[in-house]
């Protein structure tokens, strides 16, 4: 759940700078952590630094509070950020398979646990008319970033129009493979992302593993089941 919220602020602190001529000249990034039953989106410079800063505590799609004081990274940001980078280094190894299509982009969340991270890849793209399911990863790594387990959890990249022949399309469904039997975290928040910009307002997955669907709705925020017929 702390991985849907902490995408689901992120578009909210993007649309926010991206309205600031000044942020764009220095953007270099941004990052997104939780501190003290906080969530904080911040901007990062071109010099290695913060130029902004983003606290959600209350509303999720609203920051409680903006800072554009210009700072050096606290010691827990600059801890994460160094091992979120060194767990993005090792996705270059063959064995993992990554590949990111012509007109799209990784986004990458990283969660602290007790026994290490985990860094969550799904995908971004600034194309419209289409939610960009699947290709979605996550890696396992212990404290010192070492990748340690690793989960694919759709075999390609699923583009979901939301337009047909110039008709709205207000829903969606696709199959997950026997290894991943359940509608997943990247599923819904990649669809909490791009969702709002359509008239689409739930998807499905067909689980082969168990012959049912499971159906997520972006109003109710809930998901219900439903036993294949077949």
């Amino acid at each position: 759940m702390l991985f849907v919220i902490f995408q689901k602020n992120t578009p909210v602190s993007t649309d926010l700078f991206s309205n600031s001529h000044i942020i764009q000249s220095r953007y270099g990034g941004y990052f997104t952590y939780e501190m003290d039953f906080m969530i904080k989106t911040i901007i990062l410079g071109k010099n290695q630094n913060c130029i902004a800063e983003y606290v959600f505590t209350t509303d999720f799609d609203e920051p409680d509070s903006i800072l554009f004081d210009e700072r050096d990274f606290y010691p827990i940001e600059n801890k994460l950020l160094i091992i979120r980078e060194k767990i993005i280094k090792q996705l270059s190894n063959k064995k993992y398979d990554v590949r990111i299509p012509n007109g799209y982009s990784p986004n990458f969340i990283l969660l602290p646990f007790k026994e290490g991270y985990k860094l969550y890849m799904i995908m971004g793209t600034s194309q419209s008319g289409v939610i960009p399911f699947g290709n979605d990863y996550l890696f396992i790594a212990d404290k010192n970033g070492k990748i340690k387990k690793w989960q694919k959890f759709h075999s390609r990249l699923i583009f979901a129009p939301t337009t047909h022949e110039g008709n709205d399309v207000t829903s969606h469904t696709h199959s997950h493979l026997r290894t991943t039997p359940l509608i997943t975290a990247t599923d819904i928040c990649t669809f909490m992302l791009y969702a709002p910009f359509s008239k689409m307002e739930e998807f499905s997955i067909y689980s082969t593993a168990l012959g049912m669907y499971m159906t997520y709705n972006l109003k109710t925020n809930k998901i219900t089941t439903k036993k294949s017929e077949n």
